[in-house]
């Protein structure tokens, strides 16, 4: 459990700054930071604010009292603090919101948990609604190996001016015992911050089974699975930081930017594998390479950074399914997303996430989105995620949109280390066993050419042999017999 939080000053000071030079009453929005279980701390990075929904309105608001609605059209800040005020929260947005930012966040980044900006009393009075928003941004922003089942959640109060910190424990059934108080303090954390690098290089095939039930598998389906069961493998990977395997568990002590590479078991081939499988249909090939960032507190061991890198390859993976899946639904029709089916319109007809794969019977290709990096604070990065048609003006637009900041002019500063978009193409079943039976046939042939002509020259050679052992044996007879007649 988190017991002692320490919150980055400059940031959070400006945050205040921010919030009180607003005409607000309320503002809810995320936190960014870090929670780690074994130190029992948590490390608070930003605040960013959640915008206003589709239709225009912010997703926090103070509700007064019936009788005072009647009396006054309007109050100011310190008429808000009737003790029968409380606040009312969109907490979908909030969640949705969440869910987006989330996105852009790299290893050791997180959304964990929300902060908001009201009275003592409209607090007091809303720790239900604030405990499930907590609840909803944490399954929004779910990470692939969570073991923490608490979130934070800070208030900053305006009469009288004062942080408060509090742990939100993430149970089926919330009660005002889901919230426990924690030690919070402002400090310099975001300076202190270890910088990790990994280039991952994968090829995976999956398996496309037939159709078994009434719910067809689709493209994504096998994808999402496919992710899913990789989960497996990464956990088996060691790390190579800086050149030397890393066996103890210790600080990072050496500054600068480190390289990590990752050292996989040696797998079975999925190829042959689930080609031997009685129900598959075809295979999809999932190749490419993607970058990943980690950032690591001087408090925390470098296997934690180790484990930040595997966590961010597979929810970069997911991210840009997701991102796939989002435009799909958003615009039913025709997309523009890579899609291409030789010899065949299908695939430009359906967006992809509605592409039944047992019943193509062409092969079908897709670029995933590309993950781009964008400078943030103190040397760290966020990620955005471009279509093929993209640019880096729709970047900019989402750092406004969703993380309340400026994405830098200079293109320069925008890292770009994924040169090739991320490949998914799909092959039928005939595509991929024919060339192999047809030299396991070829050979099984040559074989058995050859045991024939071996066959026959023994057959041929056998009368032979079999005429020469009488002939010798009839003259051994004859010797044998002359010798008793003339002794006789």
């Amino acid at each position: 459990m988190v017991k002692a939080v320490v919150g980055e000053e400059s940031q959070l000071q400006l945050a205040e700054d921010r919030l009180s030079r607003s005409s607000e009453p309320a503002q809810v929005g995320l936190v960014i930071g870090k929670l780690n279980s074994a130190l029992d701390r948590g490390f608070v990075f930003d605040l960013v604010p959640t915008p206003q929904n589709d239709a225009g309105q912010p997703a926090c608001s103070v509700l007064e009292p019936a009788k005072d609605n009647k009396k006054k059209g309007s109050k100011s800040k310190s008429q808000t603090s009737d003790s029968s005020s409380n606040l009312a929260i969109d907490k979908d947005w909030v969640a949705e919101h969440a869910r987006q930012v989330s996105r852009m966040m790299v290893g050791g980044i997180k959304v964990v948990g929300i902060y908001v900006w009201a009275s003592e009393s409209a607090f007091k009075n809303s720790t239900m609604v604030l405990c499930q928003t907590v609840k909803g941004v944490a399954e929004a922003a779910s990470t692939l190996e969570d073991d923490l089942d608490e979130r934070l959640l800070i208030h900053i109060c305006y009469s009288p001016r004062r942080w408060t910190c509090r742990n939100c424990t993430l149970s089926s059934n919330i009660t005002s015992s889901s919230l426990r108080p924690c030690d919070f303090k402002m400090g310099r954390v975001l300076t202190s911050l270890q910088t990790f690098k990994c280039l991952y290089n994968f090829d995976l095939r999956l398996p496309i089974y037939q159709e078994k039930t009434s719910k067809s598998e689709t493209l994504v389906d096998v994808l999402y699975n496919g992710i899913s069961n990789y989960v497996k493998e990464l956990r088996g990977a060691k790390a190579v930081i800086d050149g030397n395997l890393v066996v103890n568990d210790e600080a990072c002590t050496t500054e600068g930017l480190h390289e990590v590479e990752l050292l996989l078991p040696f797998m079975k081939d999925m190829y042959i594998e689930a080609c031997s499988q009685k129900d598959v249909v075809g295979v999809v090939n999932f190749t490419g390479s993607l970058c990943s960032f980690s950032f690591l507190n001087s408090k925390e061991p470098i296997s934690q950074a180790f484990a930040d890198i595997k966590d961010d390859i597979i929810r970069s993976l997911r991210s840009r399914l997701d991102i796939i899946c989002d435009e799909a639904d958003e615009d039913p029709g025709p997309i523009d997303n890579g899609i291409k089916e030789a010899g065949n319109d299908l695939a430009s007809e359906k967006p992809v996430s509605q592409l039944v794969l047992h019943s193509l019977r062409k092969n079908c290709n897709l670029s995933l989105p590309r993950r781009v990096f964008v400078p943030w604070l103190a040397g760290t990065y966020i990620c955005d995620y471009l279509q093929p048609s993209e640019t880096l003006e729709v970047l900019k637009d989402h750092c406004v949109e969703l993380m309340s900041m400026e994405a830098p002019n200079d293109a320069s500063k925008i890292l770009e280390p994924e040169e090739e978009a991320i490949r998914v193409s799909t092959r039928s079943f005939w595509d991929v066993v024919l060339p192999y039976c047809s030299t396991s046939s070829s050979t099984q042939e040559k074989n058995m050419e050859i045991t024939g002509k071996e066959n026959s020259q023994k057959t041929s050679k056998s009368p032979s042999l079999y005429f020469i052992a009488a002939v010798i044996i009839l003259l051994l007879s004859v010797l044998v017999g002359f010798v008793f007649v003339r002794k006789s």
